[in-house]
């Protein structure tokens, strides 16, 4: 009875490095999400995923990616020295909520360094301040609003505000790697410090005594902004050298808040600017 002689030697096979794979589908612990945590962040949606890898400002742990998504996100993973994870985009649904537009992207990183007011670095000139405005989506859209306009920083407080995850670093679309976020205890303690430093303080409300478009406005400046319904805070209306109001000629006189900031830093960045000029 012959044999068959043995195999010779055969050099391994070399597979090229690509992205990390989970485990088969079907298995429904496959992916190992993070749990929630005050030193994880997550981030969601092409733009705030794009912006979080370009900008390099935070601890990058983990990123998730679609076979679809991966292509618009692989250069800029290489850059960063993140290798994505390879998942079905309902491993994402089922982790974030059926409601999330994640786009086929997550990314899991460290909250953004901490920053006093008096790291705040004077560019514009014009630094936001919310007095306890808790919508995500609100907040998310006043910081893309503010990264838009130079804002030098927004001052938010510690407690009565959103976490800067999730759904706001969404409605951010990538801003919030751009704004230098300075949370405080005591938001009337931040404007006193403001105005310490050369700051003047504007209060907007719907009910203010002169238009914004009138009013002295001086630089540096900081713009304050009320929760809807609530307003600005006895205390907070106390530290405002003024409050304005848009002089809105339309018969609804108020506006959404991230609506209303908006159209505020559209007329404080355009008087500073003309004001410089003069």
């Amino acid at each position: 009875m012959s044999r068959r002689p043995p195999p010779k030697d055969r050099q391994p096979r070399r597979e090229r490095p690509g992205p990390v794979r989970d485990r088969p589908r079907g298995d429904p612990s496959r992916v190992p999400f993070r749990g929630p945590s005050p030193e994880v962040v997550t981030i969601y949606g092409a733009h705030a995923v794009r912006e979080a890898l370009k900008a390099r400002r935070r601890k990058l742990l983990t990123l998730y990616a679609t076979e679809t998504a991966l292509p618009r996100i692989a250069d800029l993973a290489r850059e960063a020295g993140v290798e994505p994870r390879v998942v079905d985009a309902r491993d994402l649904s089922r982790h974030l909520g059926d409601e999330a537009v994640h786009q086929g992207l997550l990314l899991e990183a460290r909250p953004l360094p901490e920053a006093g007011v008096g790291d705040i670095e004077p560019k514009s000139g014009i630094v936001l301040a919310l007095d306890q405005i808790t919508d995500p989506h609100n907040v998310g859209a006043i910081l893309r609003t503010a990264c838009a306009f130079g804002v030098d920083a927004l001052i938010v407080t510690e407690r009565h505000s959103p976490e800067f995850t999730g759904v706001l670093a969404k409605a951010a679309s990538g801003a919030l790697e751009h704004v230098t976020i300075v949370s405080v205890v005591n938001l009337a303690r931040a404007l006193d410090e403001l105005r310490g430093a050369g700051y003047g303080v504007v209060g907007l409300d719907s009910e203010g005594a002169e238009p914004l478009e009138t009013i002295a406005l001086p630089k540096p400046l900081a713009l304050v902004l009320g929760a809807e319904g609530k307003g600005l805070r006895r205390l907070t209306r106390e530290r405002c050298d003024a409050i304005a109001r848009l002089d809105l000629p339309g018969p609804i006189k108020s506006l959404n808040v991230s609506n209303a900031c908006a159209a505020a830093l559209s007329v404080a960045h355009f008087r500073l600017r003309i004001a410089m000029q003069d």
